[in-house]
């Protein structure tokens, strides 16, 4: 009989991951129930900004989120649709996504167009997050 066998021991044994979006923390781009994700694992190499990265969360066994930088001995990572910035510790890091799977169509991260995507999300984060910050506090003002 055949042990469970944890989303990290399985990408450290087969060295990559194919598996559905769970949650919304990545909104645009993953879609809960609806999209699948690939990640490989990572190696010694530094993961750089806009590398979505698969970690260790306290509380959380695994979370999915993008790099926004990248800092001496650990990653300042945000979700696509967080407004609370977190910092991951190189060792915490498991994996990378390289492409996911929309509407039936599988994606690179190398696109020309998602890499568009990338750069515009991250550049973009703190406006994002002051906006989703505003229409929170104003919908709390009306109630």
């Amino acid at each position: 009989m055949n042990e469970p066998v944890s989303i990290g021991e399985y990408l450290e044994k087969n060295g990559t991951l194919t598996y559905a979006n769970v949650g919304v923390s990545m909104l645009p781009l993953l879609r809960q129930g609806r999209d699948l994700f690939t990640v490989r694992k990572k190696g010694a190499e530094r993961c750089r900004a806009g590398d979505v990265v698969l970690y260790r969360r306290e509380g959380a066994p695994y979370v999915l989120h993008r790099i926004v930088r990248v800092r001496e001995r650990d990653y300042v990572i945000l979700g696509d649709n967080c407004v609370s910035y977190e910092i991951v510790p190189e060792e915490d890091v498991l994996g990378v996504m390289t492409g996911f799977v929309r509407d039936g169509r599988e994606h690179s991260v190398d696109e020309p167009l998602y890499r568009a995507y990338d750069a515009l999300w991250r550049h973009a984060a703190p406006l994002r997050i002051f906006l989703k910050r505003s229409a929170h506090s104003l919908r709390q003002r009306i109630r």
